[in-house]
């Protein structure tokens, strides 16, 4: 392998995917075990996250010290996605990919590149999926499940096996004797440990940031995963990527040249490959916090809200006069956008659950509440009904919604964009902009 630059005999990246039949199923607590032990060893380990969670990716990164990506064959066009993952595996020796829900699972439409599921990356990439199975309540039936993983697609390679959930030695035995009868090896078992867990909230998991205890609780699951993984093995079954180098254009032109983002407890949910697009493009970054009530930097020439749980901090939200009273005066004369929690903030009103509502910043009509929760979740394929700092009319935008917000009222806003769902269902009118803010419920992935 060259030196410092994680290609080998020509090809992209070194990598595996750590993979399961089901969501639940253990992935997490082997990838980050992996990572962990991997770089207790001297490899220079590096993640990316398949599909588009944004929460898993902060974790890759505590565990290998390395930015974490999401790669999203239904969001992202062919040479985003390829040069993500070559950019990825700059100077690693490998790459560790983690899936999303099921190996296979995806959405019933298709995006700008497949349907989202993880195995199209591992067919794109050429890279091996170490499955991890459940083998809790059966011992040789697992084998039936990992055959028909291993058949499933001609161009998909399972190259080898964690068992999860194992009971005894007993059980490892008839569960892995029948799974290496098959050609494929079993390269870990894991035994039944609760303890070995990471919080979890309505979303998923506790953001990296907030896990209390994040560094020993990261150390346990490296321990936990490399006293009963073979780590060697599994770090050789990685395989050049067969994906091209892609193109290193932004997934989104940057909101301006001097973007202030608001970052902290309550907005967090901003995806690394937009940021770093817009760095590589030449923008500057400037983070602010609405928590400690700090407005935007006024020489920022466009405002950007991710979403979060502004729903847990809304109280001190509506306290911060300075920060509502800048965002104000931004939204005067530049482009302020908010998605998903930071589209609340700058609504009228958010309700939290406790049922007490709270003023926001009042730059958009919208009025949302947590008290009765329901799910919105699922890609949308959204077209811009005016021009502005995301682009001109007509212009589609990929994204993915993940909230139990409702919306009480709209207000008489117009709407930002018309959508559509994954599998083509008619969203309607969403979103809203009234001069120079505008925002929406569905997190922003790429240029469509």
């Amino acid at each position: 392998m060259a030196e410092g630059d994680g290609m080998a005999h020509g090809g992209g990246a070194r990598g595996l995917i750590v993979a399961a039949p089901a969501s639940g199923t253990g992935k997490t607590t082997v990838t980050l075990g992996l990572l962990v032990a991997l770089r207790g060893r001297g490899v220079r380990v590096g993640a990316v996250k398949s599909g588009p969670d944004y929460i898993d990716p902060a974790f890759h990164q505590a565990a290998t010290g390395r930015p974490s990506v999401n790669l999203d064959t239904w969001a992202m066009g062919p040479d985003l996605l390829d040069g993500l993952a070559a950019r990825a595996g700059r100077g690693t020796d490998l790459l560790v990919c983690e899936a999303l829900m099921g190996l296979f699972d995806g959405v019933a439409g298709i995006g700008a590149t497949g349907t989202g599921s993880t195995a199209e990356i591992a067919a794109r990439t050429g890279w091996p999926v170490l499955l991890v199975v459940n083998a809790k309540g059966q011992s040789q039936s697992a084998a039936a499940l990992v055959k028909g993983f291993a058949t499933y697609r001609d161009d998909v390679r399972i190259g080898g096996v964690v068992l999860n959930n194992v009971g005894s030695p007993r059980h490892t035995a008839l569960a892995g004797g029948a799974i290496e009868a098959l050609g494929i090896p079993v390269l870990g078992s894991l035994p039944r440990s609760p303890d070995i867990v990471l919080p979890e909230r309505h979303l998923g998991l506790i953001q990296a940031g907030e896990t209390e205890g994040l560094a020993e609780r990261l150390a346990a699951l490296g321990r936990f995963v490399a006293a009963h993984v073979d780590i060697d093995r599994v770090a050789g079954l990685a395989a050049p990527s067969l994906a091209g180098p892609g193109s290193d254009a932004p997934a989104m032109p940057p909101l301006g040249q001097r973007i202030a983002i608001a970052r902290d407890a309550a907005f967090t949910f901003a995806y690394p490959h937009l940021l770093d697009g817009w760095r590589a493009a030449g923008a500057e970054i400037r983070s602010f916090s609405p928590l400690a009530d700090e407005p935007p930097p006024e020489d920022a020439d466009a405002v950007y809200l991710p979403g979060g749980y502004p729903e847990l901090h809304a109280g001190r939200l509506a306290a911060a006069g300075r920060f509502r009273a800048g965002l104000v005066a931004a939204a005067a004369v530049k482009p302020v956008y908010g998605e998903c929690g930071g589209y609340m903030a700058m609504g009228e009103t958010l309700e939290d659950a406790d049922g007490v509502v709270h003023p926001m910043a009042g730059l958009l009509g919208v009025r949302t509440s947590f008290a009765k929760r329901r799910l919105h979740l699922g890609y949308r394929r959204a077209t811009l009904l005016a021009d502005g700092p995301l682009g001109p009319a007509g212009a589609v935008l990929m994204g993915h919604e993940f909230h139990y917000a409702s919306t009480v009222a709209r207000g008489d806003d117009e709407p930002l964009v018309t959508a559509r769902s994954a599998d083509g269902g008619d969203l309607g009118a969403l979103g809203g902009r009234r001069g120079h803010a505008m925002g929406s419920f569905f997190h922003l992935i790429a240029r469509g």
